[in-house]
């Protein structure tokens, strides 16, 4: 009997069981999009080197998410063979981001413990190795997490599952993003930057143990990884992936456009908000008298970050099962296409704004690309995956997603590292802005080629 045939349709207690997981990921991921900005940036971190630090969440992507999902196909465990990878990421992952924004004390206790005169940017050396922790980490339970998708839910039900994927993603982002400024707005209490990232932390770690006691992976799984242990090079799972079908390298390269114009977002949006939405001039190089000076403006730019990230992943959130819906009628080819032009315009808009209302809007109109996005391509994909091979086809289909990132992260951090101008009394800004029309360039490549997708019936 085919597996598929013996895995029984999910409830919707299973999905929200199955998704919370998710939740928990995405909550610390959240954070650490919102606010390694302003944490590397009073570290001294210019644009360039803040793109270069960003490198992480590709390159660990890229390595980590392909060595994972193999080893994931072929472990055999008392807990399963996904599992081990979720719970272990998460654990890890909240370390490090209790670490990152705590950088400068430790690299203070570092100097009193050793007595030596550690260089200017130690600090920010750490809050880097921390950030690269954190994305390694969370490429670690990413990658058998959607994974776990096939391993568990009937093939009918893959869209209707990665859409639940997409809504624990919209429903934790906004929880991340929302939160401190809920705080603020309704309390009048300001939560720090490290009490954010030890709630992510709490977050991660309590999520994804819930889904690792809740999901349990079926016999006839457990019985194929034992039958599937030899081990295959990196070289023929690649060969291996392409062989799937034709379609999989058009998919692939509908993701590669796609993340280079969805990071061009990510990355740069809170330092958009704080430096072109509210004017403040680069303080990489600013002493001490002008950070204090424009440090209440610094505050409110990224508040303001965190609520257009709220809205985005709010919309994300409400619209994620109808994506879901619509595309099981009309495909999910069709579906994702208009939603990728939502985010089009969103991203034209953010360019000729400089308006707060107006910005938040876009980024809520972006929350439907970002809710497709998180699903679509992956329900695309699943239709060709190769039974056994779930954790090795998603860690490389990863790579189309962390490649693009390297891009952004040193050639349009580069860019923007061009695009200076003086604004007077001797402060520089950049034009944060340009990062929208990059996106919405690629997004739309993306769309092109998502439209000679031939999905199966």
């Amino acid at each position: 009997m085919e597996r598929n045939e013996l895995l029984k349709k999910f409830s919707t207690v299973q999905f929200l069981n199955f998704a919370l997981g998710f939740f928990g990921l995405q909550f610390a991921w959240q954070m650490r999009i919102i606010l390694s900005g302003p944490v590397t940036e009073g570290l001294g971190a210019s644009p360039f080197i803040y793109g270069l630090i960003w490198l992480a969440g590709p390159f660990t992507g890229m390595v980590v998410q392909p060595l994972v999902g193999a080893l994931s196909d072929k472990t055999v465990s008392p807990f399963g063979r996904r599992r081990p990878y979720l719970l272990g990421g998460a654990l890890l992952a909240s370390l490090a981001l209790w670490i990152f924004p705590n950088s400068a004390n430790v690299a203070d206790f570092l100097h009193n413990i050793t007595g030596l005169n550690l260089p200017p940017l130690t600090a920010l050396v750490i809050a880097a190795i921390m950030i690269w922790i954190i994305d390694a980490c969370v490429n670690v339970a990413q990658g058998p997490y959607r994974a776990l998708v096939p391993d568990v839910v009937p093939e009918e039900q893959y869209s209707l599952a990665n859409s639940y994927i997409s809504l624990a993603i919209g429903l934790g982002s906004v929880v991340a993003a929302g939160t401190a400024p809920f705080l603020k707005w309704a309390f009048g209490y300001q939560m720090s930057i490290p009490a954010q990232f030890i709630m992510a932390a709490i977050a991660f770690t309590l999520a994804m143990l819930w889904t690792c006691i809740k999901i349990k992976e079926p016999e006839c799984v457990k019985v194929k990884t034992q039958e599937n242990v030899k081990s295959e090079s990196f070289i023929k799972s690649v060969q291996g992936f392409f062989a799937l079908s034709p379609e999989v390298g058009k998919i692939c390269t509908m993701q590669f456009f796609t993340w280079i114009g969805t990071m061009c977002m990510m990355i740069f949006f809170t330092q958009y908000a704080i430096h072109t939405i509210f004017a403040v001039p680069d303080l990489t190089t600013a002493d001490e008298t002008v950070k204090t000076l424009f440090s209440q403006a610094v505050l409110d730019g990224t508040n303001f970050s965190s609520v257009c990230f709220a809205i985005f992943n709010l919309v994300c959130f409400l619209v994620a099962i109808p994506i879901g819906i619509l595309s099981a009628k009309y495909s999910n080819k069709k579906v994702h296409i208009v939603s990728l032009f939502t985010m089009i315009i969103a991203y034209l808009g953010l360019f000729l704004t400089r308006d707060t209302k107006i910005a938040a809007l876009m980024m809520g109109l972006a929350g439907i690309g970002w809710a497709s996005i998180c699903a679509l391509p992956f329900a695309m994909l699943s239709q060709f995956i190769k039974k056994g091979t779930e954790g090795s086809v998603m860690g490389i289909f990863n790579i189309f997603i962390a490649g693009p990132q390297v891009f952004v992260c040193t050639l349009v951090a580069w860019y923007i590292s061009k695009c200076a101008f003086s604004i007077g009394a001797g402060f520089v800004n950049y034009h944060w802005e340009y990062t929208f029309i990059i996106g919405a360039i690629c997004l739309l490549i993306a769309s092109v080629i998502a439209n000679k997708v031939e999905e199966k019936i």
